[in-house]
């Protein structure tokens, strides 16, 4: 009876042993962190802060891999068929994670075949034009828009973004008629509106701002229910007499599906590392991304509000047509 019982006590410790040093080793090399989008955009804006601040915390290199296309499913795909290590990630957000697996088939399933990690940070969308437009508010637009019905050109970011969502419904709400012409990401699309090659846009604002603030673009209206911090002297697209869906543009971090709760686990206390860091704030501050709070900072509430996103918004985008051809 002694002898059963010691060995299953050394049995325990030898694995708890294990486990121990198996959550001291990770990180033991470099990290991806595969962004589906362009260099310059929101989502890689993000995953570059948020990676600067995990190399210190977890003494590893912390990569940021750009694999663009498909608005950002073909990035996801490189995580989902990863070895589930912690040491390939994926910075995905609304378009990637929400929007675009309704209107396309993707190689994966977006829940199934990953693990939340943490929720990053949230921002707003909002109607944005080039200078030359004779219009200056939400009402002028509309009104120039119908005066030339058909002849108007809109970025877009993918079938089935944020972007493309908010233009669809943009176009419903407002009686108006124009071509919706799709981007690889907002960085580029960002580009062409600064050199007027096309006219409007539904784009992230913390992407705008900059530009906004040094008026290079025109803005219409944010898709909120309130103003907005970083430009509170924009008006909601409500206030412009445009009332409709607010899109809440958030970030998320994920891992391939298998990869173990301890790594998980130390993943995400380094992310909320990075946002109790004061500096780490005010970039985001700056940028006009908001942290989410404390209790929305665990792998538990990312999968949650991930669900809840995909259960409202897929019946929608379904609803109204909108699929990759």
């Amino acid at each position: 009876m002694h002898i059963v019982a010691s060995l299953t006590m050394a049995l325990a410790v030898t694995a708890a042993g294990v486990a121990a040093a198996h959550a001291q080793a990770f990180p033991s090399k470099t990290i991806t962190i595969v962004v589906g989008f362009p260099p310059g955009g929101p989502t890689d804006t993000v995953a570059r802060v948020i990676a600067g601040h995990m190399k210190g915390t977890l003494g590893q290199t912390v990569l940021v891999e750009n694999v663009g296309g498909a608005v950002g499913t073909i990035g996801a795909a490189r995580v989902a068929r990863a070895a589930p290590d912690g040491y390939t990630l994926n910075v995905g957000q609304w378009s990637s994670n929400v929007g675009a697996p309704a209107a396309m088939t993707t190689p994966y399933h977006v829940i199934n075949d990953f693990e939340p990690v943490i929720q990053l940070t949230t921002s707003y969308l909002w109607i944005v034009g080039k200078t030359a437009l004779p219009a200056k508010t939400t009402k002028d637009l509309v009104s120039w828009m119908k005066a030339n019905s058909g002849k108007v050109s809109a970025a877009s970011v993918g079938i089935g973004g944020a972007a493309h969502v908010c233009l669809i419904d943009f176009m419903n709400k407002s009686g108006t008629k124009f071509t919706i012409v799709p981007y690889k990401g907002g960085a580029p699309a960002l580009q062409d509106l600064v050199g007027g090659q096309i006219d409007i846009g539904c784009l992230e604002a913390s992407q705008t701002l900059q530009q906004y603030r040094a008026g290079k673009v025109r803005i219409f209206g944010i898709l909120a229910d309130k103003r907005w911090f970083g430009a509170p002297e924009v008006p909601t697209l409500a206030e412009g007499g445009l009332p409709g869906d607010q899109i809440t543009f958030w970030h998320g971090l994920w891992a391939p599906k298998g990869t173990p709760k301890d790594v998980i686990a130390r993943l995400n206390g380094a992310v909320r590392a990075a946002f109790a860091d004061a500096t780490v704030r005010k970039r985001f501050t700056d940028l006009g991304h908001a942290i989410p709070p404390a209790e929305q900072l665990t792998p538990q509430a990312l999968g949650v509000h991930h669900k809840a996103e995909i259960d409202r918004w897929w019946p929608l985008i379904k609803a109204a047509g909108i699929k990759a051809k």
